[in-house]
């Protein structure tokens, strides 16, 4: 009886877990299905992108797929050597095959990258090659008469170094580094490194920015948690009032304030601080790049802090000046870590968001303001170079990447899910 009863209860407990097993797995199904809009909307407006761009950044398939034969021949071909008739041939042959798909014009571009002046040279010897070569007496005259350039090792050097589907031209562009004629990789001419200086510059100012914001928000995310509810929604407002005015005429605005004949100035010189021409020079410059974004990005600092300040009973300050401590020690001994989950988010936060500005520097940072995002703009709009624009990107990409998994190792994500 006692083995029956027992059968029954295991029977039962197997039944249990089998129906919970089931339901685990349906509300598994039903999370999935809920999520599943979001996640394609992810994935194809954020997650394809980042990786197309990191494909244009190493992407260099055009020579590879068009002129497989010239790059054979290129193989055995060492800067310096004569350049053969047989590569002249070669080479003229898939030039002019490749009119009809505008490969030329794709190589004639990836050259200009390599050599300036390749673009124009290949562009004129593809036009040359549509008429009829019956007459032709020798390859290497038809090309000397068209660009020099075509005699000279280095533009065949250009073409050898096209002998991949993938490349990391745009990476070493993008740091200031090129190959030499012998494939070494080389510093570029001082006057063509800007990159790593804009890097520098731009890490610089992001951390700069998010250090003035903790300064500038520390004290006023603590007024919102002190104060009473009412006054505290009513300079929350205030706080969030930036976001329903336009970035654009936010920017705009501190041009207005800023500039040499703006209301600053005019203020300065009718209190007579300085005279009418010693007027301050605030715009246009890295100051007001700095004033403008720290601005911008203020409430980004205020909302996490406030939102962890708000979490902290006032108990815990009374307690410690109860056991003894002033005011000033128990606010650094136990307010002030325990508000640090709220400053690295922020701080992550702004910096992250700093980094990637364009309009702000690109309208009131002048010559000396600029940023790294202005030069991927200027690549993807303007000189079309988009594998130099996705290199830099990429570069942006992985040094955020690195320094928030530094961020995680050395503070801990935990303590931003307790803030």
């Amino acid at each position: 009886m006692r083995s029956h009863a027992s059968a029954i209860t295991n029977l039962e407990g197997r039944d249990l877990k089998a129906a919970l097993a089931r339901k685990g797995r349906v509300n598994r199904i039903r999370s999935f299905c809920l999520v599943l809009p979001l996640l394609g909307f992810t994935s194809v407006v954020f997650i394809f992108p980042i990786l197309l761009m990191g494909y244009r950044a190493i992407d260099d398939s055009v020579a590879v797929h068009a002129f497989p034969k010239t790059l054979a021949k290129l193989e055995n071909w060492r800067p310096g050597n004569d350049i053969p008739e047989s590569l002249y041939r070669t080479f003229a042959k898939e030039l002019r095959g490749a009119r009809k798909s505008g490969d030329d014009g794709r190589l004639a571009t990836r050259l200009n990258y390599e050599l300036p002046g390749a673009r124009s040279a290949t562009i004129r010897l593809s036009r040359a090659l549509q008429r009829d070569l019956a007459e032709v007496r020798t390859y290497r005259a038809l090309f000397q008469d068209v660009n020099k350039k075509w005699v000279q090792p280095d533009i065949w050097a250009a073409l050898k170094s096209l002998n991949s589907p993938y490349t990391a031209y745009y990476f070493l562009a993008a740091l200031d580094r090129e190959r030499d004629i012998h494939g070494d990789i080389v510093l570029r001419p001082p006057t063509e490194r800007t990159y790593v200086k804009l890097f520098v510059r731009t890490f610089w100012v992001s951390l700069l920015v998010a250090a003035i914001c903790i300064l500038l928000a520390y004290p006023i995310a603590y007024q919102l948690a002190t104060l009473p509810a009412k006054t505290a929604n009513l300079l929350l407002i205030l706080v969030l009032l930036p976001f329903w005015t336009s970035l654009l005429v936010r920017t705009t605005a501190w041009i207005v304030l800023l500039q040499s004949e703006g209301v600053l100035n005019d203020l300065f010189v009718a209190t007579g601080l300085i005279d009418d021409a010693s007027r301050i020079q605030m715009i246009y410059n890295m100051f007001g790049t700095i004033v403008a974004m720290t601005h911008i990005l203020l409430p980004f600092m205020v909302l996490p802090l406030y939102s962890v300040m708000k979490t902290i009973p006032p108990s815990y300050l009374r307690a410690a000046v109860s056991l003894g401590a002033t005011p000033a020690r128990a606010w650094l001994s136990i307010y002030f870590p325990l508000t640090l989950p709220g400053m690295g988010a922020g701080s992550i936060l702004v910096f992250i968001l700093c980094i990637g500005y364009y309009v702000t520097p690109a309208l009131v940072g002048g010559r000396t303001g600029q940023l790294i995002a202005s030069s991927i703009a200027y690549h993807m709009q303007t000189s079309l170079n988009w594998g130099l624009a996705a290199a830099i990107g990429t570069i942006v990409l992985a040094v955020v990447l690195v320094m928030y998994w530094l961020y995680e190792r050395l503070v801990g994500l935990n303590e931003l899910r307790m803030g």
